[in-house]
């Protein structure tokens, strides 16, 4: 799923704090954005079977 949320590529080295915008560039600064989402699930995840085995003892 791709988030429409955008955050200022360049927030570290220009502003206090990120800046999210919807708009391909910053509004303050007029850095390119980038995608604010996470990144998406991996399936060759390599720990993937220890995570899901030590949830099922868990819960």
């Amino acid at each position: 799923m791709k988030s429409d949320i955008r955050v200022c590529g360049a927030w570290r080295d220009h502003h206090d704090r990120p800046v999210y915008t919807l708009s391909s560039t910053c509004p303050e600064c007029g850095a390119e954005t980038k995608n604010s989402a996470p990144a998406p699930f991996n399936p060759e995840d390599p720990y993937g079977d220890y995570r899901r085995a030590r949830k099922r003892r868990v819960e």
